[in-house]
Protein backbone atom coordinates (compact mmCIF):
# COMPACT_ATOMS: atom_id res chain seq x y z
CA UNK A 1 0.00 0.00 0.00
CA UNK A 2 1.10 3.55 -1.04
CA UNK A 3 1.47 6.14 1.58
CA UNK A 4 1.79 9.41 -0.43
CA UNK A 5 2.80 12.36 1.93
CA UNK A 6 1.46 16.07 1.14
CA UNK A 7 4.57 17.97 2.21
CA UNK A 8 2.15 19.88 4.36
CA UNK A 9 2.84 20.13 7.96
CA UNK A 10 1.24 22.74 10.46
CA UNK A 11 3.35 23.52 13.39
CA UNK A 12 1.74 25.50 16.63
CA UNK A 13 3.09 28.94 16.40
CA UNK A 14 2.93 31.16 19.74
CA UNK A 15 2.60 34.49 18.35
CA UNK A 16 -1.41 33.77 17.20
CA UNK A 17 -2.56 35.54 20.32
CA UNK A 18 -6.50 35.51 21.35
CA UNK A 19 -7.50 38.47 24.31
CA UNK A 20 -9.49 37.11 26.80
CA UNK A 21 -10.66 38.76 30.05
CA UNK A 22 -8.70 38.49 33.25
CA UNK A 23 -10.86 39.28 35.70
CA UNK A 24 -10.25 38.27 39.44
CA UNK A 25 -13.18 36.05 41.48
CA UNK A 26 -12.48 38.74 44.59
CA UNK A 27 -15.03 41.56 44.30
CA UNK A 28 -12.71 43.66 46.44
CA UNK A 29 -9.64 43.47 44.19
CA UNK A 30 -11.37 44.05 41.38
CA UNK A 31 -12.80 47.38 42.82
CA UNK A 32 -8.78 47.72 44.30
CA UNK A 33 -7.92 47.61 40.45
CA UNK A 34 -10.29 50.18 39.28
CA UNK A 35 -9.90 52.40 42.26
CA UNK A 36 -6.22 52.62 40.72
CA UNK A 37 -7.66 53.91 37.37
CA UNK A 38 -9.79 56.69 39.19
CA UNK A 39 -7.13 58.05 40.82
CA UNK A 40 -5.03 59.23 37.49
CA UNK A 41 -6.21 62.09 36.20
CA UNK A 42 -7.39 62.85 32.68
CA UNK A 43 -3.70 63.34 30.71
CA UNK A 44 -2.13 60.34 32.72
CA UNK A 45 -5.42 57.89 31.54
CA UNK A 46 -4.66 59.47 27.90
CA UNK A 47 -0.98 58.50 28.44
CA UNK A 48 -1.24 55.03 29.70
CA UNK A 49 -4.04 54.14 26.95
CA UNK A 50 -1.78 55.28 24.19
CA UNK A 51 1.03 53.43 25.55
CA UNK A 52 -0.38 50.02 25.38
CA UNK A 53 -2.50 50.74 22.54
CA UNK A 54 1.07 51.03 20.66
CA UNK A 55 1.95 48.52 23.05
CA UNK A 56 -0.84 45.53 21.45
CA UNK A 57 -2.22 47.78 18.51
CA UNK A 58 -0.57 45.54 15.64
CA UNK A 59 -0.66 42.10 17.41
CA UNK A 60 -4.75 42.47 17.02
CA UNK A 61 -7.65 43.34 14.96
CA UNK A 62 -10.16 45.45 16.77
CA UNK A 63 -8.31 45.82 19.94
CA UNK A 64 -11.02 48.74 21.60
CA UNK A 65 -13.66 46.20 21.05
CA UNK A 66 -12.67 43.84 23.51
CA UNK A 67 -12.00 46.38 26.23
CA UNK A 68 -15.18 47.58 25.51
CA UNK A 69 -16.09 44.32 26.26
CA UNK A 70 -14.59 43.68 29.38
CA UNK A 71 -15.37 47.05 30.62
CA UNK A 72 -18.97 46.27 30.46
CA UNK A 73 -17.78 43.03 32.66
CA UNK A 74 -16.72 45.22 35.59
CA UNK A 75 -18.42 48.21 35.56
CA UNK A 76 -21.16 47.32 38.04
CA UNK A 77 -18.02 47.29 40.48
CA UNK A 78 -17.10 51.10 39.56
CA UNK A 79 -18.11 52.93 42.70
CA UNK A 80 -17.54 56.97 41.47
CA UNK A 81 -20.59 58.70 40.44
CA UNK A 82 -18.88 60.62 37.62
CA UNK A 83 -19.66 60.15 34.29
CA UNK A 84 -16.17 58.37 32.73
CA UNK A 85 -14.86 59.51 29.78
CA UNK A 86 -14.41 56.67 26.59
CA UNK A 87 -10.43 56.58 27.33
CA UNK A 88 -11.11 55.98 31.37
CA UNK A 89 -13.18 53.21 30.22
CA UNK A 90 -10.92 51.71 27.41
CA UNK A 91 -8.16 51.87 29.79
CA UNK A 92 -10.34 50.02 32.73
CA UNK A 93 -10.83 47.42 30.14
CA UNK A 94 -7.04 46.90 29.12
CA UNK A 95 -6.61 46.51 33.09
CA UNK A 96 -9.12 43.25 33.16
CA UNK A 97 -7.90 42.23 29.36
CA UNK A 98 -4.72 39.66 28.73
CA UNK A 99 -3.10 37.88 25.79
CA UNK A 100 -3.75 33.91 25.87
CA UNK A 101 -1.25 31.83 23.38
CA UNK A 102 -3.73 29.47 22.27
CA UNK A 103 -1.69 27.16 20.28
CA UNK A 104 1.50 28.06 21.70
CA UNK A 105 2.08 24.02 22.88
CA UNK A 106 0.35 21.96 20.28
CA UNK A 107 -1.94 21.99 17.02
CA UNK A 108 -3.27 18.40 16.34
CA UNK A 109 -6.18 15.96 15.81
CA UNK A 110 -7.71 17.13 12.79
CA UNK A 111 -10.70 16.74 10.80
CA UNK A 112 -11.55 17.57 7.41
CA UNK A 113 -14.97 18.12 5.43
CA UNK A 114 -15.37 19.54 2.12
CA UNK A 115 -16.03 23.13 2.28
CA UNK A 116 -19.58 24.66 1.87
CA UNK A 117 -18.59 27.14 -0.73
CA UNK A 118 -17.01 25.19 -4.17
CA UNK A 119 -16.81 28.65 -6.62
CA UNK A 120 -13.83 29.68 -8.21
CA UNK A 121 -12.48 25.70 -8.38
CA UNK A 122 -10.75 23.54 -11.34
CA UNK A 123 -12.37 20.47 -12.82
CA UNK A 124 -11.83 17.63 -10.13
CA UNK A 125 -10.57 20.23 -7.48
CA UNK A 126 -11.74 20.46 -3.94
CA UNK A 127 -11.74 22.82 -1.47
CA UNK A 128 -11.91 22.11 2.00
CA UNK A 129 -12.38 23.12 5.75
CA UNK A 130 -10.05 21.62 8.56
CA UNK A 131 -10.49 21.72 11.93
CA UNK A 132 -7.57 21.42 14.71
CA UNK A 133 -7.57 21.04 18.06
CA UNK A 134 -4.84 23.79 19.31
CA UNK A 135 -3.76 23.99 22.93
CA UNK A 136 -2.05 26.86 24.80
CA UNK A 137 -0.94 27.57 28.41
CA UNK A 138 -2.56 25.51 31.04
CA UNK A 139 -3.56 23.10 28.67
CA UNK A 140 -6.89 24.72 27.46
CA UNK A 141 -8.03 23.61 24.59
CA UNK A 142 -9.85 25.36 21.74
CA UNK A 143 -11.16 24.69 17.94
CA UNK A 144 -9.32 26.37 15.17
CA UNK A 145 -9.76 26.32 11.22
CA UNK A 146 -7.95 25.92 7.89
CA UNK A 147 -8.84 25.49 3.94
CA UNK A 148 -7.50 24.05 1.37
CA UNK A 149 -7.32 22.88 -1.99
CA UNK A 150 -6.79 18.80 -2.81
CA UNK A 151 -5.80 19.59 -6.89
CA UNK A 152 -7.12 17.04 -9.48
CA UNK A 153 -3.46 15.44 -9.04
CA UNK A 154 -4.14 14.89 -5.65
CA UNK A 155 -1.51 17.58 -4.91
CA UNK A 156 -2.64 19.89 -1.60
CA UNK A 157 -1.93 23.65 -0.87
CA UNK A 158 -3.04 25.14 2.09
CA UNK A 159 -3.91 28.54 2.55
CA UNK A 160 -1.71 30.51 4.60
CA UNK A 161 -3.11 30.94 8.03
CA UNK A 162 -3.64 34.73 9.43
CA UNK A 163 -1.09 36.39 11.74
CA UNK A 164 -4.48 37.25 14.13
CA UNK A 165 -6.93 35.35 15.61
CA UNK A 166 -10.84 36.08 16.49
CA UNK A 167 -13.37 34.73 18.51
CA UNK A 168 -16.53 34.97 17.90
CA UNK A 169 -19.30 37.00 19.12
CA UNK A 170 -22.15 35.25 21.52
CA UNK A 171 -25.23 35.33 21.22
CA UNK A 172 -26.79 37.25 24.09
CA UNK A 173 -30.13 35.51 24.05
CA UNK A 174 -30.01 31.96 22.42
CA UNK A 175 -33.18 29.98 21.21
CA UNK A 176 -33.87 26.49 23.47
CA UNK A 177 -35.84 24.30 22.52
CA UNK A 178 -38.34 22.66 24.94
CA UNK A 179 -38.53 18.93 24.67
CA UNK A 180 -34.57 18.77 25.00
CA UNK A 181 -34.32 21.16 27.75
CA UNK A 182 -36.82 18.92 29.74
CA UNK A 183 -35.35 15.84 28.61
CA UNK A 184 -32.05 16.76 30.06
CA UNK A 185 -33.68 18.07 33.31
CA UNK A 186 -35.25 14.68 33.52
CA UNK A 187 -31.72 12.74 32.82
CA UNK A 188 -30.03 14.96 35.86
CA UNK A 189 -32.51 14.14 38.08
CA UNK A 190 -34.09 17.61 38.13
CA UNK A 191 -37.36 17.09 37.05
CA UNK A 192 -39.38 18.47 40.07
CA UNK A 193 -42.90 20.45 40.80
CA UNK A 194 -40.68 23.92 40.17
CA UNK A 195 -39.11 22.79 37.07
CA UNK A 196 -42.16 21.77 35.76
CA UNK A 197 -43.73 25.02 36.75
CA UNK A 198 -41.34 26.75 35.12
CA UNK A 199 -41.58 24.67 31.63
CA UNK A 200 -45.06 24.47 31.22
CA UNK A 201 -45.13 28.19 30.95
CA UNK A 202 -42.24 28.45 28.50
CA UNK A 203 -43.20 27.75 24.42
CA UNK A 204 -41.62 24.74 22.13
CA UNK A 205 -39.39 27.11 21.62
CA UNK A 206 -37.65 29.93 23.76
CA UNK A 207 -35.47 32.17 24.71
CA UNK A 208 -32.80 33.03 27.47
CA UNK A 209 -35.02 35.84 28.54
CA UNK A 210 -38.15 33.89 28.52
CA UNK A 211 -36.95 31.23 30.57
CA UNK A 212 -35.41 33.68 33.10
CA UNK A 213 -38.52 35.40 33.20
CA UNK A 214 -40.42 32.43 33.90
CA UNK A 215 -38.20 31.58 36.59
CA UNK A 216 -38.93 34.53 38.31
CA UNK A 217 -42.43 34.42 38.36
CA UNK A 218 -42.14 31.30 39.24
CA UNK A 219 -40.43 31.67 42.42
CA UNK A 220 -42.39 34.71 42.76
CA UNK A 221 -44.53 34.45 46.94
CA UNK A 222 -41.86 31.12 47.82
CA UNK A 223 -39.71 33.86 49.71
CA UNK A 224 -36.30 32.34 50.89
CA UNK A 225 -35.80 29.88 48.29
CA UNK A 226 -35.94 26.19 49.33
CA UNK A 227 -32.79 24.24 48.75
CA UNK A 228 -34.46 21.73 46.06
CA UNK A 229 -35.46 25.00 44.31
CA UNK A 230 -32.04 26.81 44.33
CA UNK A 231 -30.19 23.44 42.79
CA UNK A 232 -32.97 23.63 40.18
CA UNK A 233 -32.46 26.95 39.00
CA UNK A 234 -28.65 26.67 39.24
CA UNK A 235 -28.79 23.62 37.11
CA UNK A 236 -31.59 25.41 34.80
CA UNK A 237 -28.68 28.34 34.32
CA UNK A 238 -25.98 25.48 33.65
CA UNK A 239 -28.33 24.04 30.76
CA UNK A 240 -28.97 26.91 29.14
CA UNK A 241 -25.02 28.38 29.15
CA UNK A 242 -24.02 24.68 27.94
CA UNK A 243 -26.55 25.73 24.90
CA UNK A 244 -25.08 28.69 23.53
CA UNK A 245 -24.51 30.46 19.62
CA UNK A 246 -22.06 32.00 18.28
CA UNK A 247 -21.46 33.98 15.16
CA UNK A 248 -18.36 35.07 13.08
CA UNK A 249 -18.40 38.51 11.07
CA UNK A 250 -18.19 36.89 7.23
CA UNK A 251 -15.22 39.45 7.20
CA UNK A 252 -13.52 36.69 9.32
CA UNK A 253 -11.10 34.80 7.47
CA UNK A 254 -11.01 31.01 8.06
CA UNK A 255 -7.93 30.80 9.64
CA UNK A 256 -8.82 33.47 11.72
CA UNK A 257 -12.18 31.66 13.48
CA UNK A 258 -11.49 30.47 16.87
CA UNK A 259 -14.27 28.65 19.22
CA UNK A 260 -12.61 29.20 22.59
CA UNK A 261 -14.44 27.73 25.74
CA UNK A 262 -17.91 29.49 26.15
CA UNK A 263 -19.41 27.76 28.98
CA UNK A 264 -18.12 26.30 32.62
CA UNK A 265 -18.12 22.10 31.53
CA UNK A 266 -15.90 22.99 28.61
CA UNK A 267 -13.87 25.69 30.87
CA UNK A 268 -10.40 23.49 30.38
CA UNK A 269 -11.13 23.04 26.88
CA UNK A 270 -12.71 21.75 23.81
CA UNK A 271 -11.19 18.44 22.90
CA UNK A 272 -11.28 16.06 20.07
CA UNK A 273 -13.85 17.92 17.24
CA UNK A 274 -15.16 15.36 14.79
CA UNK A 275 -17.00 17.31 12.16
CA UNK A 276 -18.35 15.85 9.61
CA UNK A 277 -20.44 16.69 6.15
CA UNK A 278 -24.03 15.59 7.29
CA UNK A 279 -26.90 15.22 3.95
CA UNK A 280 -30.10 14.77 5.09
CA UNK A 281 -33.10 12.60 3.38
CA UNK A 282 -33.88 15.86 1.87
CA UNK A 283 -30.90 16.48 0.45
CA UNK A 284 -30.39 19.69 3.00
CA UNK A 285 -26.85 19.99 4.62
CA UNK A 286 -25.85 20.50 8.06
CA UNK A 287 -22.30 19.95 9.42
CA UNK A 288 -22.04 18.64 12.82
CA UNK A 289 -19.42 18.13 15.34
CA UNK A 290 -18.90 15.78 18.42
CA UNK A 291 -16.46 16.78 20.65
CA UNK A 292 -15.19 16.68 24.32
CA UNK A 293 -16.25 19.50 26.67
CA UNK A 294 -13.91 19.31 29.98
CA UNK A 295 -14.13 21.40 33.20
CA UNK A 296 -10.96 20.21 34.73
CA UNK A 297 -12.31 17.24 36.45
CA UNK A 298 -15.28 15.42 34.20
CA UNK A 299 -15.66 15.07 30.52
CA UNK A 300 -18.85 15.41 28.42
CA UNK A 301 -19.68 14.92 25.16
CA UNK A 302 -21.08 17.76 23.36
CA UNK A 303 -22.26 18.47 19.82
CA UNK A 304 -21.51 21.87 16.95
CA UNK A 305 -23.78 22.27 14.46
CA UNK A 306 -23.68 24.38 11.12
CA UNK A 307 -24.06 25.27 8.04
CA UNK A 308 -22.00 27.93 6.83
CA UNK A 309 -18.59 27.70 9.73
CA UNK A 310 -20.03 31.49 10.42
CA UNK A 311 -22.97 30.56 12.87
CA UNK A 312 -22.53 27.60 15.35
CA UNK A 313 -24.68 26.38 17.98
CA UNK A 314 -23.37 24.31 20.74
CA UNK A 315 -26.17 21.53 22.34
CA UNK A 316 -25.64 19.37 24.96
CA UNK A 317 -26.09 15.20 23.71
CA UNK A 318 -28.83 13.98 26.12
CA UNK A 319 -29.42 9.89 26.90
CA UNK A 320 -27.73 7.34 28.90
CA UNK A 321 -25.37 6.30 25.75
CA UNK A 322 -23.88 9.74 26.29
CA UNK A 323 -20.93 9.01 27.87
CA UNK A 324 -16.53 8.63 27.47
CA UNK A 325 -14.90 10.45 24.35
CA UNK A 326 -14.73 9.66 20.90
CA UNK A 327 -18.72 10.25 19.47
CA UNK A 328 -18.70 10.58 15.71
CA UNK A 329 -21.70 10.58 13.35
CA UNK A 330 -22.01 8.46 9.80
CA UNK A 331 -22.70 11.12 7.17
CA UNK A 332 -26.31 10.39 6.34
CA UNK A 333 -28.87 8.58 7.80
CA UNK A 334 -28.98 4.54 7.14
CA UNK A 335 -32.64 3.59 7.45
CA UNK A 336 -34.42 6.65 8.42
CA UNK A 337 -31.96 6.35 11.30
CA UNK A 338 -29.23 8.69 12.73
CA UNK A 339 -26.16 6.28 13.51
CA UNK A 340 -22.92 6.97 16.01
CA UNK A 341 -19.74 5.63 16.73
CA UNK A 342 -19.04 5.77 20.52
CA UNK A 343 -17.13 4.01 23.28
CA UNK A 344 -18.90 4.17 26.24
CA UNK A 345 -16.13 1.82 28.39
CA UNK A 346 -13.08 3.47 27.27
CA UNK A 347 -11.94 0.31 25.70
CA UNK A 348 -14.03 -1.48 23.08
CA UNK A 349 -15.80 0.22 19.97
CA UNK A 350 -19.40 0.74 20.17
CA UNK A 351 -22.52 1.71 17.51
CA UNK A 352 -25.71 3.12 18.14
CA UNK A 353 -28.89 4.18 16.30
CA UNK A 354 -31.29 7.80 17.08
CA UNK A 355 -34.29 8.84 15.60
CA UNK A 356 -33.10 12.46 17.27
CA UNK A 357 -29.50 13.41 16.61
CA UNK A 358 -29.37 15.07 20.53
CA UNK A 359 -30.51 11.66 21.85
CA UNK A 360 -28.66 8.58 22.20
CA UNK A 361 -28.77 5.26 24.06
CA UNK A 362 -28.85 1.68 23.81
CA UNK A 363 -25.00 1.07 22.25
CA UNK A 364 -23.96 -2.13 20.80
CA UNK A 365 -20.95 -3.53 20.73
CA UNK A 366 -19.47 -3.63 17.38
CA UNK A 367 -15.44 -4.59 17.92
CA UNK A 368 -13.33 -5.22 20.69
CA UNK A 369 -10.01 -4.97 20.41
CA UNK A 370 -8.26 -7.91 18.53
CA UNK A 371 -4.54 -6.77 17.31
CA UNK A 372 -1.63 -6.75 19.80
CA UNK A 373 -0.76 -2.88 18.64
CA UNK A 374 -4.59 -2.31 20.02
CA UNK A 375 -4.51 -4.39 22.96
CA UNK A 376 -5.30 -1.61 25.70
CA UNK A 377 -7.96 0.10 24.05
CA UNK A 378 -9.71 0.90 20.44
CA UNK A 379 -11.65 3.86 19.12
CA UNK A 380 -12.96 5.99 16.14
CA UNK A 381 -10.78 8.42 14.29
CA UNK A 382 -14.22 10.35 12.96
CA UNK A 383 -16.55 9.67 11.01
CA UNK A 384 -16.76 6.96 8.94
CA UNK A 385 -16.21 7.36 4.59
CA UNK A 386 -18.60 6.28 2.70
CA UNK A 387 -16.77 3.84 -0.61
CA UNK A 388 -18.81 1.02 -2.85
CA UNK A 389 -17.18 -1.69 -0.47
CA UNK A 390 -18.54 -0.24 2.56
CA UNK A 391 -18.31 2.07 5.33
CA UNK A 392 -14.43 3.46 5.89
CA UNK A 393 -13.68 3.35 9.58
CA UNK A 394 -10.45 5.14 10.27
CA UNK A 395 -9.35 3.41 14.23
CA UNK A 396 -7.15 4.32 16.62
CA UNK A 397 -5.33 1.63 18.82
CA UNK A 398 -3.06 1.95 21.83
CA UNK A 399 -0.91 -0.64 22.32
CA UNK A 400 2.37 -1.63 24.76
CA UNK A 401 4.01 1.38 26.08
CA UNK A 402 0.90 3.35 25.40
CA UNK A 403 1.96 3.66 21.87
CA UNK A 404 -1.13 4.59 19.61
CA UNK A 405 -1.22 3.22 15.99
CA UNK A 406 -4.17 4.65 13.08
CA UNK A 407 -5.73 1.27 11.55
CA UNK A 408 -9.05 0.75 9.80
CA UNK A 409 -12.30 -1.32 9.63
CA UNK A 410 -14.70 -1.85 7.31
CA UNK A 411 -18.71 -2.62 7.70
CA UNK A 412 -21.63 -2.96 5.46
CA UNK A 413 -23.06 -0.16 4.01
CA UNK A 414 -26.76 -1.50 4.80
CA UNK A 415 -26.30 -3.21 8.22
CA UNK A 416 -22.95 -0.99 9.91
CA UNK A 417 -23.34 -3.43 12.96
CA UNK A 418 -21.54 -5.90 10.63
CA UNK A 419 -17.58 -5.97 10.64
CA UNK A 420 -16.72 -6.88 6.93
CA UNK A 421 -12.98 -6.49 6.89
CA UNK A 422 -9.71 -5.09 9.34
CA UNK A 423 -6.25 -3.74 8.93
CA UNK A 424 -4.47 -6.36 10.77
CA UNK A 425 -1.34 -4.04 10.58
CA UNK A 426 -1.07 -0.65 11.26
CA UNK A 427 -2.02 2.04 9.11
CA UNK A 428 0.05 4.26 10.37
CA UNK A 429 2.83 4.33 13.25
CA UNK A 430 4.89 6.89 15.06
CA UNK A 431 8.37 6.38 13.90
CA UNK A 432 11.34 7.83 14.10
CA UNK A 433 11.09 12.00 15.01
CA UNK A 434 7.60 11.82 14.71
CA UNK A 435 8.18 9.92 17.95
CA UNK A 436 9.24 12.63 20.17
CA UNK A 437 6.63 15.27 20.75
CA UNK A 438 4.19 16.54 23.20
CA UNK A 439 2.60 13.50 23.84
CA UNK A 440 5.17 11.03 22.58
CA UNK A 441 4.22 7.54 20.11
CA UNK A 442 1.14 9.37 19.31
CA UNK A 443 -0.32 9.60 15.89
CA UNK A 444 -4.67 10.44 15.80
CA UNK A 445 -6.79 12.03 13.49
CA UNK A 446 -10.80 13.08 14.30
CA UNK A 447 -11.82 12.24 10.44
CA UNK A 448 -10.78 11.94 6.87
CA UNK A 449 -12.05 12.37 3.47
CA UNK A 450 -12.88 10.61 0.18
CA UNK A 451 -11.76 12.67 -3.07
CA UNK A 452 -11.32 11.02 -6.28
CA UNK A 453 -10.87 7.87 -5.17
CA UNK A 454 -8.18 9.20 -3.19
CA UNK A 455 -8.12 8.94 0.73
CA UNK A 456 -7.03 12.34 2.21
CA UNK A 457 -5.85 11.70 5.72
CA UNK A 458 -4.61 14.71 8.31
CA UNK A 459 -3.12 12.97 11.60
CA UNK A 460 -1.26 14.26 14.54
CA UNK A 461 1.93 13.61 15.19
CA UNK A 462 2.60 13.29 19.36
CA UNK A 463 -0.32 15.59 20.15
CA UNK A 464 2.26 18.45 18.85
CA UNK A 465 1.58 19.14 15.17
CA UNK A 466 -0.54 18.12 11.90
CA UNK A 467 0.79 16.49 8.51
CA UNK A 468 -1.42 15.15 5.56
CA UNK A 469 -1.18 12.26 3.25
CA UNK A 470 -2.85 11.22 0.07
CA UNK A 471 -3.66 6.31 0.27
CA UNK A 472 -5.23 5.20 -3.21
CA UNK A 473 -8.50 3.73 -1.55
CA UNK A 474 -8.13 0.47 -3.39
CA UNK A 475 -4.59 -0.19 -2.38
CA UNK A 476 -6.07 0.33 1.44
CA UNK A 477 -9.03 -1.52 0.53
CA UNK A 478 -7.40 -4.52 -0.87
CA UNK A 479 -4.63 -4.86 2.05
CA UNK A 480 -7.58 -5.14 4.31
CA UNK A 481 -8.59 -8.94 5.57
CA UNK A 482 -12.56 -10.44 5.48
CA UNK A 483 -13.94 -10.84 8.94
CA UNK A 484 -15.28 -14.30 9.82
Amino acid sequence: MTIHPSGVTMRPNAARVLIRSFIPADPARIVNIIGRALALSEAEIEEQLVAVTEDFGSRHLNLRDFWRRHFGQVKAHIFSGRPLSEARQLYIGALFSGEYALEAAALFNPSVVPHPDQAGLAEGELRFIMSLRATGEGHISSIEFRTGIIHADHTITMEDPSRFVTAPKLNPNPTFRKMMFVHKLMEMGFENDWSATVMESLGFDFTLSELEQAMRLAARGLGPLPREVQRTTECVRWLAQSNYEVHFDPSVAVSERIIFPVSSNESNGMEDARFVRFVEDDDSILYYATYTAYNGRAILPQLLETSDFLSFRARTLNGSAVQNKGMAFFPRRIDGRYVMLSRQDDENQFIMFSENPHFWGDPQLLRRPSQPWEAVKIGNCGSPVETKAGWLVITHGVGPMRKYSIGALLLDLRDPTKVLAELREPLLQAVGSEREGYVPNVVYTCGALLHRDRLILPYALCDTATTIVTIPLDELLAAMTPCA
